[in-house]
C-alpha cells in the first residue's frame, strides 16, 4: 500500500474575505389596504406561488384585474455590505466597483418587457455565476400598474494577493506569489498573475480577460495569456529514465490570444495559440531520446512547436459559479495545429466535457448552502487525429482524474474517456463529505502514441478508483482532501483546493 500526501497551500493576505456563496430570495410586497395593492407569494430558488389575478374592491362593484401580462416598470440595483445593509452608518448608499449599467446589460428581463418568473430565475443565476459577486438577492414588487425588480448584490473583495511555497522533487525549494482581480473597471475584466521562483529559474502564468458583454452585442471580448512552466513529465515518468539516469523534465512556454463572443446561450472562444514543448534532464539540457532509444519528440530534437487555432463553445446553466448546487455546464472544443516550426506537426484535437449537478435528499439532513446534498456527475471524451508530440498525449490518473492512481499512471493515449460520480453531503455548515468513484480508459490507443510511452512503461490503459473525501470551507477557500483506492490496491491521500469538478 502506497500513501502519498500532496498539499497545496495558499495564504490570502490582502483584502481577501470569507467567500459566501450566492443565493436567491424572492419576495413580493405586503398588502397595502389603502391602495388596494395585492399581496404576492414568497419563494426561494424560484419556487413561486404564482398569482394570475386579484379582485380589487371599488365603491361601485368588484373589478377583476388580470396580471397574466405584467409589465416591468423599473429595475433597481442595490449593493449591500457584510451586514446585509444597502446604506452605511451615515445613511449613504453602499459604494461598489461594479457598474450598474453593466449588470443591467447582462439581464434578459428589461424595463418595458412582460415579467416572467422563469426569466427572473435565469437572470439571478446568471448574476450568481459572476466571479466578482459573493451574494445576489432578488425581490419583485407589483401592483396594478406593473412590476418593479430589485437586485441586492454583495461584491467579492478584489484585488487579492497570495503567497505560498514548498519543496519539489524537481526544483527543490520554491516560493510563489499571486495577484488576482476579477472586476477591473467595474466591468468584470479579470487579471491573474502567478509567479514561482525556485532554484531552477522563474515560472509564470498570467492572463487578462475582458469578457463578452451581452449588453454590448457589437463588441467582442478578448483574452491574452502567457506562461512558462517546468515539471517532471507525466508521460515519461520514473519507470523509464534518460541515458544518464535522470528523470525526464518537461518544459513549456508560450501564449495565446482569443476572441470571445456568444451564440444564443452559448459562449464562444476563437483562439490563436503557441506552445513550445521541450524534454530535458535534471540540469535542463535538452534530451532527444530516453535510455531505450525511444524518441521524446516528433522533431527528433527533443523540442516540438505547436501553433494552433482553437474554437470552443460552452453552455453554463449552473445556479452559481462557486460550489454550485444544481444545473449543468457543457464544453466542446477543437484545436487544429498549423504545420510550422520544429516538428512540422499537423493534427486536430477534439474534446468534450459535461458536468451535471443533481440535488438529492437521502439523509434528510437540513440542507446547507455551503455543502448541499447532491449527486455530481462528470463525463469527458477526447481524441487527437494526426501526429502529435508524445508529451501532449492524454494523461489519465491522478487527483483530478482517476483518484487512487498517481498522476498519469493509468494511460498516455491518443483517445480517452472519463466518468466520475460523487455523492456530496453535509456534515456541518462548514464541512461536507464525499463518496466518489472514477473510471477512465484510453480505448487501447496507447500503442498509437509516438514511442509508445504508455505501453513501454506498463501503464494499464484503463483504471478504476473509489474512495471518500472531505470538503472544508476556510478563509483560504474550499479545502479538498480525498482518500482514493485504485483497482490495483494502491491507496493515496491527497489534499488540494476546490472541488474535483
Amino acid at each position: 500500500m502506497r500513501v502519498q500526501i500532496a498539499l497545496v497551500l495558499t495564504m490570502a493576505v490582502l483584502v481577501c474575505g470569507e467567500n459566501q456563496e450566492a443565493r436567491a430570495d424572492f419576495q413580493a410586497s405586503t398588502q397595502d389596504e389603502a391602495s388596494g395593492v395585492g399581496s404576492w407569494g414568497y419563494a426561494k430558488y424560484g419556487d413561486y406561488i404564482r398569482p394570475t389575478a386579484v379582485e380589487i374592491p371599488t365603491v361601485e362593484n368588484t373589478q377583476t384585474v388580470d396580471f397574466s401580462q405584467r409589465i416591468i416598470k423599473d429595475i433597481q440595483i442595490l449593493f449591500i455590505n457584510d451586514k446585509g445593509k444597502s446604506v452605511d452608518d451615515k445613511g449613504q448608499p453602499i459604494e461598489a466597483r461594479t457598474q450598474k449599467k453593466f449588470i443591467i446589460g447582462l439581464l434578459k428581463l428589461q424595463s418595458g418587457q412582460v415579467f416572467r418568473e422563469d426569466a427572473l430565475q435565469k437572470d439571478l443565476q446568471r448574476l450568481r455565476r459572476l466571479e466578482s459577486f459573493d451574494e445576489v438577492k432578488g425581490f419583485f414588487e407589483e401592483d396594478a400598474s406593473g412590476v418593479n425588480i430589485i437586485y441586492e448584490i454583495k461584491e467579492r473583495r478584489f484585488p487579492s494577493l497570495s503567497f505560498g511555497g514548498g519543496t519539489s522533487e524537481d526544483i527543490g525549494l520554491y516560493a510563489k506569489v499571486g495577484y488576482e482581480d476579477a472586476n477591473i473597471s467595474g466591468l468584470n475584466d479579470r487579471l491573474s498573475i502567478n509567479l514561482q521562483l525556485g532554484g531552477k529559474g522563474i515560472e509564470y502564468n498570467t492572463q487578462f480577460t475582458s469578457p463578452y458583454r451581452p449588453g454590448e452585442p457589437d463588441r467582442l471580448g478578448y483574452s491574452i495569456k502567457a506562461f512558462r512552466t517546468r515539471d517532471l513529465s507525466q508521460t515519461f515518468n520514473e519507470d523509464i529514465k534518460l541515458a544518464n539516469g535522470d528523470r525526464v523534465r518537461e518544459g513549456r512556454f508560450g501564449g495565446s490570444v482569443a476572441v470571445l463572443g456568444a451564440l444564443d446561450d452559448w459562449d464562444t472562444a476563437l483562439g490563436l495559440n503557441y506552445t513550445r514543448i521541450s524534454l530535458r534532464d535534471r540540469d535542463y539540457n535538452v534530451a532527444r531520446v530516453d535510455r531505450l532509444g525511444n524518441p521524446l519528440s516528433v522533431s527528433g530534437t527533443g523540442i516540438d512547436d505547436l501553433f494552433t487555432v482553437s474554437f470552443a463553445i460552452s453552455k453554463d446553466e449552473r445556479d452559481r459559479r462557486q460550489n454550485p448546487t444544481q444545473g449543468s455546464i457543457i464544453t466542446l472544443s477543437t484545436e487544429q495545429t498549423i504545420p510550422i516550426g520544429l516538428g512540422n506537426i499537423f493534427s486536430n484535437r477534439v474534446q468534450g466535457n459535461y458536468i451535471q449537478y443533481v440535488p438529492v435528499s437521502l439523509i434528510g439532513k437540513e440542507q446547507s448552502s455551503d455543502n448541499p446534498e447532491m449527486l455530481a456527475i462528470n463525463l469527458q471524451l477526447g481524441t487527437t487525429i494526426g501526429e502529435f508530440p508524445p508529451a501532449d498525449a492524454f494523461e489519465i490518473g491522478g487527483l483530478n482524474s482517476v483518484r487512487g492512481y498517481g498522476s498519469g499512471k493509468v494511460a498516455s493515449g491518443r483517445n480517452y474517456g472519463l466518468a466520475s460520480v460523487e455523492y456530496r453531503f453535509p456534515i456541518r455548515q462548514w464541512l461536507g463529505g464525499v463518496i466518489f468513484t472514477d473510471f477512465a480508459s484510453d480505448f487501447g490507443s496507447g500503442k498509437t502514441v509516438l514511442g509508445e510511452p504508455g505501453e513501454l512503461r506498463g501503464k494499464p490503459g484503463s483504471g478504476f478508483g473509489y474512495g471518500v473525501g472531505v470538503r472544508a470551507k476556510s478563509p483560504l477557500g474550499l479545502i479538498r482532501g480525498d482518500l482514493g483506492i485504485s483497482d490495483r490496491g494502491e491507496v493515496r491521500f491527497e489534499v488540494t483546493t476546490g472541488q474535483r469538478f
